[in-house]
């Protein structure tokens, strides 16, 4: 009874993990880049005073902050012989980046050069209408805003399909 009761409920974990969502989020007017789970983990790239970069790891009982980029170098390690690298057909990339939802897409741009942005005034209209929100600006003003979400589930389908 026990060991039905705990097969269950891992089971039922497995198949909750598979429905988790995972978000993708660049936000460059608020300066927000991160990668979250809804729940479990997020990993946010983040500005600091003292070094260049900072990425915080936050899980639900655990936070780590990394430094990928330091000013000091550290001696590397002697390399080790490289196993042969398996590679992914070009196929199967393009049905696992198909199987993540475009939420929301904002692109404010000025390019600095008035023609160009007198030219690229009528492409950003069309697209505006019928892809996502495209704005031309002639006001020195650039953003990128861009929600991309997905469920485990759909990933491993664009990897089993044939």
């Amino acid at each position: 009874m026990i060991l039905t009761v705990a097969i269950l409920l891992v089971v039922l974990l497995a198949l909750g993990l598979l429905l988790v969502p995972i978000q993708i989020f660049i936000d460059t007017d608020a300066a927000q880049y991160y990668v979250r789970i809804r729940g479990l983990a997020r990993v946010s790239l983040e500005p600091d005073k003292k070094e260049l970069l900072r990425i915080r790891f936050k899980t639900l009982f655990y936070e780590r902050c990394f430094y990928p980029i330091t000013t000091t170098s550290k001696p590397k390690p002697p390399k080790k012989k490289a196993k042969p690298k398996r590679r992914m057909k070009f196929g199967k990339i393009v049905r696992v980046i198909r199987s993540f939802q475009v939420r929301r897409f904002v692109l404010d741009m000025d390019t600095g050069d008035y023609t160009a942005n007198a030219k690229m005034y009528p492409v950003f209209m069309l697209l505006n209408q019928y892809v996502a929100s495209f704005h031309i600006n002639f006001e020195n003003r650039n953003r990128l805003l861009v929600d991309v979400r997905n469920r485990p589930y759909r990933i491993l389908k664009s990897f089993v399909k044939h």
